[in-house]
């Protein structure tokens, strides 16, 4: 039946057989969107995962369109037509085809990068930048492929971009610099969006927004501030964030000496466990630093739920630790120092030589 349906094709005119081909394969389809993807689709609702339904969903618009247009590209070999209208036709399919599968590798590539993004905590917050190059590559082969198909020579155009790529190269520097600086932060997983930051510059904040140029930094003044990414893969960073969110809290307490020790620390954990910020695991410490000029040095050590809340952490904590001690009797003492005035006479005296006490000290030493 086939080779039949082949030889009534070819006997007829060279357009209406290449519409004929098109026409059958713009009908299947349609059949294949209606009966084979739904039949596909009610099979992928039984299973456990989502991933079967969210790769069909991607794929219910190529494949369709690929069995659309598989008539043009198959006509020249069925139809007997010219070399010029074969080009066109097979070079117009595959271009349809072309580019309605690098929407749809783009899409998959970004989804499956969210994906990863919402599973993972480290480093998932680069995802934009592999989002956007794993975009510039499906482009860049969907061109190659677009160029081919329509027999342009592109070694003209590839030793072009070459020396376009050293120029350009050249003159952005700094934006490949900021690139590969976010591709090495990613690498070592050094910070994350909703980190909070600290730059060896004084810059602190939390992490708004990490892209192929820049890290954006919010700081607690309500101020952003952008980093390019080659500044921070070489800047000293501290991330107070990691490896847990928590961060601790140090406050120094000096009290006077004589002051019973206990007491001292009854105070100071009692003042922690009263404080809603302060984490009870892992306990409060109260450690004795040692002897200060006026003070003993005494340091509580309190873990709060995030950087952002030291500070309010160590209002709180000061104002109770005062009133505890104030309750307790205990002491907080000014800096103060033992000054001790000599007791000499006001007026010198001379012995029977004409000579004061005082000189005949400096000429002894």
């Amino acid at each position: 039946m086939l080779p039949g349906l082949l030889d009534w094709l070819a006997g007829l005119p060279p357009w209406l057989g290449v519409a004929a081909l098109v026409t059958a394969s713009f009908v299947a389809a349609v059949l294949v969107n209606e009966v084979g993807l739904r039949a596909v689709r009610r099979l992928t609702r039984r299973t456990g995962t989502t991933v079967d339904d969210a790769l069909l969903r991607e794929l219910r618009v190529p494949i369709p369109v690929t069995v659309a247009v598989a008539g043009a590209f198959l006509a020249p070999s069925v139809v007997p037509v010219t070399d010029a209208t074969a080009l066109v036709l097979r070079a117009s399919a595959l271009t349809a085809a072309a580019l309605v599968w690098a929407r749809t590798l783009a899409r998959l590539g970004t989804q499956g990068l969210r994906a990863y993004d919402a599973h993972t905590d480290e480093g998932a917050d680069f995802a934009p930048i592999f989002q956007n190059l794993w975009t510039f590559l499906v482009l860049v082969a969907t061109a190659f492929v677009v160029l081919t198909v329509w027999e342009i020579e592109i070694t003209p155009l590839l030793a072009s971009a070459g020396i376009a790529g050293i120029a350009i190269g050249f003159a952005a520097k700094d934006t490949v610099a900021n690139f590969f600086g976010s591709i090495s932060l990613y690498v070592d997983g050094t910070y994350a969006v909703g980190d909070y930051v600290e730059l060896d510059t004084g810059v602190a904040g939390t992490v708004q927004d990490i892209s192929i140029r820049s890290t954006r930094i919010l700081t607690r003044d309500n101020v952003v501030v952008t980093v390019p990414n080659a500044v921070l893969n070489s800047a000293q960073l501290t991330n107070h964030s990691a490896p847990v969110g928590k961060t601790r809290v140090k406050v120094p307490v000096g009290v006077a000496y004589g002051s019973d020790l206990d007491t001292v620390e009854e105070c100071l954990l009692a003042a922690a466990d009263a404080v809603e910020l302060a984490a009870s695991n892992p306990s409060p410490r109260a450690r004795f630093r040692g002897f200060g000029d006026s003070a003993l040095d005494y340091e509580l050590l309190v873990w709060v739920p995030s950087p952002l809340h030291d500070g309010r952490a160590t209002h709180e904590l000061n104002r109770d630790i005062y009133a505890r001690l104030d309750a307790a009797g205990v002491e907080i003492p000014f800096p103060q120092r033992d000054v001790r005035v000599r007791d000499a006479d006001a007026t010198p005296t001379l012995d029977a030589h004409g000579t004061t006490g005082e000189q005949k000290r400096r000429d002894a030493a």
